[in-house]
């Protein structure tokens, strides 16, 4: 008895592995294999089947990169496995890569029925149970050769046009066989005990009980015969299994996961098939398993079932009906939640929230974010505004500077909002209910105490199948196992209702879950930020003009246009595709969508417009913006008022200077802004001795995940681009007169614009950049005179603040930060606005050591375009265009008014008259961020708005059209008695309505037509 532990440990270990698992199967019998190699893109069952089929072997190579095989597997059961309950086994030759990253398959019956998928975790189909003898045997595979995309810091895989030839893998498993249930509980029995035992503290006497009853279960199993000597070995650990857990046992509520990433590694048309893989094999696991409840979001991924997949999605309804596959989130993707508008973010909601109540009639409460990088503080509010009450998330484990404190709490939204929160403190939503995971669960989970449950996701992500039949087993044996916490396989709103009534009092966070980790999503793969704020301004105008058009009676509302739109937009709002982190095939599909929405929304709103504005050869101005612009009210259309006095231009020796009166700005000969002078403040505006609108390169080269990451060493070294090529003064507009500067650097060429319009204490900037870099960030520096302790960032609905200084490791950690539309840096009496078309990333920093600025500046850097090598080598390289400006003696409501505006340009169209707008509303700091006719097409108007300054304040809203009232809905536009008493109206004559608005708040109103 002096044998060492690890001696045991490794002899169990491999008794397991080597001597039980090999036993599951028994009486191998190999299967005829023909194969049909697809040479593009995958295609239907019945196009398939059609294809000409050759014979093939187990052993032979198949699969190009991305390419698509159909396998023809036929046989007969063998006379021999009668009363036996007899599987099918199919190997596609999977290797190291983990479940979700290889191959992957599809096994369809011969008249087209999905059956399950074949993934490297879950290899089988079954067959019959008993099998009689005789059964024929006959099934297509789509086997799709996705290939391993990792390992390498640049990567060819990740596009058809760079894949080489090669054949990535071996078919290398073909067969019908007896599964031992007896010998597969026998794994599952020691697997089960060994885990746990290998958690428990040295010496504890339950751990040395289980070794010892492990050693007995070695010594009884006959390895010449397992199946036989089965039911002998689990004896010996029987007693072991019954042993209840101890009263105090912290419970795991277990739910079935699969995490889908709606494009990453894999383009999107592969992860429709993973849909449909998982879902095929999460159905038939039910069909087994009654107790099973499989967590699912993305109303998306549910609609590409339903269109590419029907039978499965019928499967998935009758599971939906019985309890089993639980549709959460509620959103329409899994998106990101730093970088999709305001109203984007509405609309995943109802978008989500409308599918799943329209196919299955239920409404989930949980919000389900397991994967996003980091939790806009404007969350909370939505997500209550929307029906839901529950958050979930792990991914604030992956702080890399500071733990996040909690694993259930309450979080606190930037209005005061609040929704229960809980963190699976496993650190994981793909568990396989290992005993190391729920051991580690229970020690990581920090509000142990008042708290004693948790939530586990369990279940191969990605394509790797969802749970498995060993999960659920394992599931049941340590439901009530002593040393084991206790394990229940229920919903997560189960979950949920238990975990807020056993900790009511649960610790508040308040304000934005910032990720101290994946910094660079914030800027990697410009086209996607353009893209998205373009889409998004976009969707705004044809919103706005569509319903103008209809209800002045001058056209039909688009309604099934306008929805596919959104549905196409929010789709690239995955957490993998706006962030940037996804292969190159991903990007450039959608770049293409992109384009392709730009040129129908710009359709849809000139159409709208011409329409609104009727025949007639007046010029008039459309501003969809919220806020009056040149003398044409926001949301309306009517002639412009002629600009103010000419831009003065003048010579000052090499510097250029502009002076509209408001503004004197100073370009120097190195092309950069050297000075700005606001003469309506009498004060400068930039740093002492300080250039802004200075082009900044920093090596860009991180430590983990390049396309995610910006690490904070990457400000160790820095060089500015100042040289010169050519500086031209085009002043051809007197009102807008502007300086183009050249240079070039590198591979890479910049051109700068600076300009001053008349009537504008704004200077207004431009980049057009051919980029050509490599694991290079380029950011675009304002070094102000402004002595400001936090920075003020746009948000949706809102803005957030945030230090300015290091003076905790969590203000520090905040090195790179995340904004909208403008970033807002203030002392008391005076403030500066850096406002944007289309970037993301900044960072707002106060002099270092040494700096000879000294106290009292402030310096904004804009993150404007990246190069990371992998996962897509040509990260952003080619040619950009974005917009940005320096608004001078900005306060709150100045930094909201120059954002939108900067996004929403004035529109010049032909017509017979001025638009009146749909709707006026003043006072309180609210802006309306949209207006749009009812989703249920009963006419009536819906109009978005928000308080803007974090303040309180009345507001009046007037329609511009008859109604015959006015309610407060909640964001699905439905009454709700909660919602309304938030938002309290009353009469404010002639049709309009006032009420008062806290900060930050959303309110949705809803105006019948008269």
């Amino acid at each position: 008895m002096h044998r060492t532990l690890t001696d045991l440990t490794a002899r169990i270990d491999r008794t397991v592995k080597e001597r039980i698992l090999p036993w599951v199967h028994t009486q191998r019998t190999p299967l005829e294999v023909t194969v049909a190699h697809l040479p593009g893109e995958p295609v239907p069952f019945a196009e398939a089947v059609r294809l000409p089929f050759t014979p093939t072997a187990v052993g032979e190579p198949w699969g190009r990169a991305w390419s698509t095989s159909w396998f023809r597997l036929r046989g007969v059961v063998p006379p021999g496995m009668a009363g036996r309950r007899v599987e099918v086994l199919v190997d596609l030759g999977f290797r190291t890569g983990g479940p979700g990253f290889e191959a992957e398959g599809l096994v369809y019956t011969p008249d087209g029925t999905p059956l399950k998928g074949i993934e490297p975790r879950n290899l089988y189909v079954p067959v019959a149970d008993p099998a009689t003898g005789g059964e024929v045997v006959d099934l297509y595979v789509e086997a799709a050769a996705n290939p391993s995309i990792g390992g390498e810091p640049v990567t060819a895989l990740g596009d058809l046009d760079t894949v080489p030839d090669t054949l990535l893998y071996r078919l290398a498993r073909a067969e019908v066989a007896v599964l031992e249930e007896e010998v597969q509980a026998l794994a599952l029995d020691a697997q089960v005990l060994h885990e746990l035992a290998l958690q428990l503290p040295e010496n504890d006497p339950r751990r040395e009980r289980i070794r010892a009853g492990l050693e007995w279960l070695v010594d009884t199993l006959d390895v010449r015969d397992v199946p036989g000597s089965a039911a002998r070995a689990r004896a010996q650990v029987a007693d072991l299994l019954a042993q209840p857990a101890a009263p105090s046992a912290h419970r795991v509520s277990a739910v079935g996961h699969a995490h889908i990433d709606s494009a990453w590694m894999w383009p999107v048309r592969e992860t429709i098939r993973k849909c449909a893989r998982t879902f095929s094999n999460v159905v038939s696991l039910a069909d087994q398993y009654p107790d099973l409840r499989f967590a699912c979001s993305s109303a998306q991924q549910y609609a590409w079932t339903k269109e590419h997949h029907p039978r499965v999605f019928d499967r998935i309804r009758e599971k939906v009906a019985s309890g089993q596959f639980v549709p959460v989130g509620g959103m329409w993707v899994e998106s990101d939640t730093n970088l999709p508008g305001g109203e984007a973010l509405v609309r995943q909601f109802v978008q989500g929230k409308r599918f799943f109540d329209a196919e299955f009639g239920v409404e989930p409460r949980e919000v389900w974010l397991p994967d996003s990088f980091g939790y806009t503080g404007a969350l909370p509010q939505l997500a209550r505004l929307a029906g839901f009450r529950w958050f979930l998330s792990q991914k604030m484990s992956w702080n890399t500077t500071n733990r996040f404190p909690h694993h259930t709490f309450w979080w606190e939204g930037i209005d005061g909002s609040r929704v229960f929160t809980h963190f699976p403190p496993a650190d994981t939503y793909g568990a396989k209910l290992s005993g190391e995971q729920l051991a580690y669960g229970v020690a990581n989970f920090a509000d142990a105490g008042p708290a004693n449950r948790s939530l586990l996701p369990f279940g191969y992500g990605d394509g790797g199948g969802g749970p498995t039949r060993e999960m659920m087993e394992t599931a049941h044996r340590v439901a009530d196992l002593e040393g084991s916490p206790r394990v229940v396989v229920e919903t997560p709103a189960e979950f949920f209702a238990g975990a807020e009534a056993e900790y009511p009092q649960a610790p508040v966070w308040s304000g934005e879950m910032y990720l101290e980790f994946h910094r660079g999503t914030y800027t990697s793969q410009l086209a996607m930020k353009q893209g998205n704020r373009r889409t998004e301004h976009l969707l705004r105008e044809a919103e706005l003009w569509a319903a103008t058009a209809a209800v002045r009676g001058c056209a039909d509302y688009p309604y099934e246009q306008l929805d596919r739109i959104w549905q196409e937009m929010l789709l690239l709002q995955f957490h993998d595709i706006l962030p940037g982190s996804s292969i190159a095939w991903v990007h450039r599909e959608a770049r293409a969508t992109y384009a392709r929405l730009r040129e129908e929304l710009e359709a849809l709103v000139g159409d709208a417009l011409r329409r609104a504005a009727g025949d007639g050869d007046t010029e008039v101005v459309a501003n969809a913006a919220p806020h009056t612009r040149a003398g044409v009210p926001g949301l309306g259309a009517g002639p412009a008022t002629a600009p103010p006095a000419p831009v003065a231009v003048r010579r000052d020796g090499d510097a250029v200077v502009l002076d509209n009166g408001l503004l004197r700005v100073r370009v120097d000969a190195d092309g950069t802004v050297g000075a700005v002078r606001d003469l309506v403040a009498d004060r400068e505006v930039l740093a002492p001795g300080a250039s802004a609108n200075v082009l900044q390169l920093h090596p860009d080269q991180p430590v983990r995940f390049d396309a995610w990451d910006v690490d904070e060493f990457y400000r160790h070294s820095v060089r500015e681009v100042r040289t010169v090529e050519d500086l031209v003064l085009d002043d051809a507009d007197p009102a807008r007169p502007e300086l183009r500067v050249t240079r070039r650097d590198g591979a890479s060429t910049y051109v700068q614009t600076i300009a001053l319009a008349a009537g504008e204490r704004r200077v207004d900037l431009a980049l057009d950049v051919d980029w050509h870099e490599r694991e290079t960030l380029c950011k675009a520096a304002f070094p102000l005179a402004v002595h400001a302790e936090r920075s003020a960032s746009e948000t949706q609905f809102g803005h957030v603040h945030r230090a300015t200084h290091t003076n905790t490791s969590w203000d520090a950690a905040r090195f790179e930060i995340c904004a909208h539309r403008w970033v807002h840096v203030a002392e008391p009496g005076y403030g500066v606005a850096v406002v944007n078309d289309s970037t993301y990333g900044h960072d707002v920093t106060r002099p270092g050591p040494g700096d000879a600025r000294g106290a009292g500046a402030t310096t904004v850097r804009l993150s404007l375009v990246r190069a990371p090598r992998y996962p897509d080598p040509e990260t952003d390289q080619g040619r950009h265009t974005m917009r940005y400006a320096l608004a001078c003696g900005a306060d709150i409501d100045d930094a909201v008014r120059e954002g939108y505006r900067i996004n929403l340009p004035e529109r010049r169209v032909r017509g017979a008259a001025a638009v009146a707008p749909l709707v006026e509303v003043t006072g309180g700091g609210a802006v309306v961020e949209a207006v749009k006719l009812a989703d249920d097409r009963s006419g009536d108007v819906v109009v978005r708005l928000y308080e803007s300054r974090g303040g309180r304040g009345r507001t009046v809203v007037r329609p511009g059209f008859a109604t015959t009232g006015a309610s407060v809905r909640d964001l699905l536009e439905c009454e709700d008695t909660d919602v309304a008493a938030l938002a309290p109206l009353s009469d404010a004559g002639d049709g309009a309505v006032a009420l008062d608005l806290a900060p930050f708040q959303v309110v949705t109103l809803r105006f019948a037509r008269a």
